[in-house]
C-alpha cells in the first residue's frame, strides 16, 4: 500500500534520521537513500557551506548518491559527513571500487553557532553516524530536530520540516527543509506564513490559522543564515534532469521566504530520484517526451517546500532570545 505521511519518506528508498543536541542547539539531518538515487543540486545562496556538490554536475561521473547530509554547526557540521561515509561503508553502500565501495555523501550546512547554552559544536563525525542509526522511513519529527535545532528565521525560530504530494501520474513528490534564513517567513500584513493557501487536508492545523504580531527586528550579524533542504521523487530521471527538479523546487524557496537567495544566506538544494517508477512520456513532444512530466514534478516539489517550510516554523519551539511562531501574540482584531 502506498504511505501517505505527508513526508519526504512518502517516497520509495528514502529514510531521514536527525541527531540533535540540544545544548548546543544544533544537529545533523541525514536523507539516506542507500541503494542509490540519482542526484542533483542548485545553489542559490551566496553564502553556501557544502560538501560534493560539484561530483553531481551532469558532465561528470558518478550518477548516485547514498545519502545526502544536512547540518548545522557552520563550516564545523560539514565533519558530520564523515560519520555517514563510516556507516554506508560498512553495510557496503556506495560506488562499487574493487572490493570496496566509495559511499557519495553530497552535503550542506547551516550557521547556529553560539546559539545553544554550550559551546559544544564543532560537530563531529559521530553526530552523523548516530543521524544514520535514527533512520527511519516513517514519520519525520519536524522543528527543533537535526539542522533545525538551533535555526532562525527572519527574526523568529526556525525548524526543520516535511510535506509530500502524490501527483496525478501515481509519481511522488517530498521535501525536508532546515530553515535558518535571513529573509522572513511570514507575511507582515496577514501575520501568517507566505503560502499558507498551499495547506492541503487543514495539515497546519490549529496553529496555521493564527495570525501573529510578528517582533521587532533583530540586528544580526552578516553570514549567520542559510535554508537547505532535499526534494525527491520515485521517478527515474537523469541527473540534468534531477538538476532541473532542484532548480524548479529553489521557487518554493523563494515564495516562502522573502527576501531568499540573499548575499547573506547559502541556499542549497539537492533532488534525489530513487527510480521506482518510470518518468511518464506526453505524447506530441518528439524531442522530449518527459518534458511535461518533469515540469509537474518540478513545480509540485516546489509546493512541497514551501509546505516543508511552513511545517519547520509551525513545529518549531522557543529559544532562547529565538520566539517561536507558536508563542508570538495574536494580531489586534
Amino acid at each position: 500500500m502506498e504511505k501517505k505521511l505527508n513526508s519526504i519518506t512518502d517516497v520509495s528508498g528514502i529514510k531521514v534520521g536527525h541527531y540533535t543536541d540540544p545544548e548546543a542547539a544544533s544537529g545533523v539531518t541525514v536523507v539516506l537513500s542507500q541503494k542509490g538515487a540519482v542526484a542533483g543540486v542548485d545553489v542559490r545562496g551566496s553564502a553556501p557551506g557544502t560538501r560534493e556538490t560539484d561530483l553531481l554536475d551532469p558532465v561528470n561521473l558518478v550518477e548516485k548518491v547514498q545519502a545526502v547530509v544536512l547540518s548545522g554547526g557552520s563550516v564545523f557540521g560539514l565533519a558530520a559527513s564523515d560519520g555517514v561515509v563510516q556507516w554506508l561503508s560498512k553495510r557496503g553502500c556506495g560506488f562499487p571500487l574493487g572490493d570496496q565501495v566509495a559511499p557519495i555523501v553530497p552535503a550542506a550546512t547551516l550557521y547556529d553557532l553560539g546559539r545553544g547554552v554550550s559551546c559544544k559544536p564543532p560537530i563531529t563525525a559521530h553526530w552523523g553516524a548516530k543521524a544514520c542509526d535514527a533512520a527511519t522511513d516513517q514519520q519525520v519529527p519536524q522543528g527543533n530536530v537535526g539542522a533545525g535545532t538551533g535555526s532562525m528565521a527572519g527574526n523568529i525560530k526556525g525548524g526543520i520540516g516535511t510535506a509530500s504530494c502524490l501527483l496525478d501520474s501515481g509519481i511522488w513528490v517530498g521535501a525536508v527543509g532546515a530553515v535558518n534564513s535571513n529573509g522572513s517567513v511570514i507575511d507582515p500584513h496577514t501575520g501568517q506564513p507566505w503560502e499558507i493557501r498551499l495547506e492541503k487536508e487543514d495539515e497546519f492545523g490549529v496553529l496555521g490559522k493564527r495570525c501573529v504580531k510578528l517582533p521587532p527586528a533583530q540586528s544580526s550579524k552578516p553570514a549567520q543564515n542559510t535554508t537547505i533542504g532535499v526534494v525527491a521523487t520515485d521517478a527515474a530521471c537523469t541527473k540534468s534532469q534531477a538538476q532541473k527538479i532542484a532548480q524548479m523546487a529553489h521557487d518554493g524557496m523563494a515564495r516562502a521566504i522573502r527576501p531568499a537567495h540573499t548575499m547573506f544566506d547559502g541556499d542549497t538544494l539537492f533532488c534525489l530520484a530513487t527510480g521506482t517508477k518510470e518518468l511518464p512520456r506526453t505524447t506530441g513532444f518528439f524531442e522530449a517526451p518527459c518534458a511535461q512530466s518533469l515540469t509537474e514534478i518540478g513545480h509540485a516539489a516546489a509546493d512541497c517546500l514551501s509546505r516543508a517550510i511552513i511545517h519547520g516554523v509551525l513545529a518549531a519551539r522557543s529559544l532562547g532570545p529565538l520566539i517561536a511562531f507558536r508563542d508570538l501574540p495574536e494580531r489586534a482584531k
